[in-house]
């Protein structure tokens, strides 16, 4: 079995979004183009709660 990893995972480039059910915890959701996140979020957004969280460049959030 071995033990859990104790740093978090390295993000990839792309734009994320938060993908969750009422009250439960979230996935991250990660597409190249903002075009593809915004269609993504809108998918997601019929039957679940999306957080959109932006862009990961650098393993850096690229604030705008």
């Amino acid at each position: 079995m071995g033990r859990p990893a104790t740093k978090p995972a390295k993000l990839r480039d792309g734009f994320y979004i938060e993908v969750k059910n009422q009250g439960s915890s979230g996935v991250l959701v990660r597409r190249d183009t903002r075009e593809q996140m915004v269609m993504a979020a809108e998918d997601y957004a019929r039957t679940k709660v999306v957080n959109v969280l932006g862009e990961m460049r650098s393993e850096k959030w690229v604030k705008e």
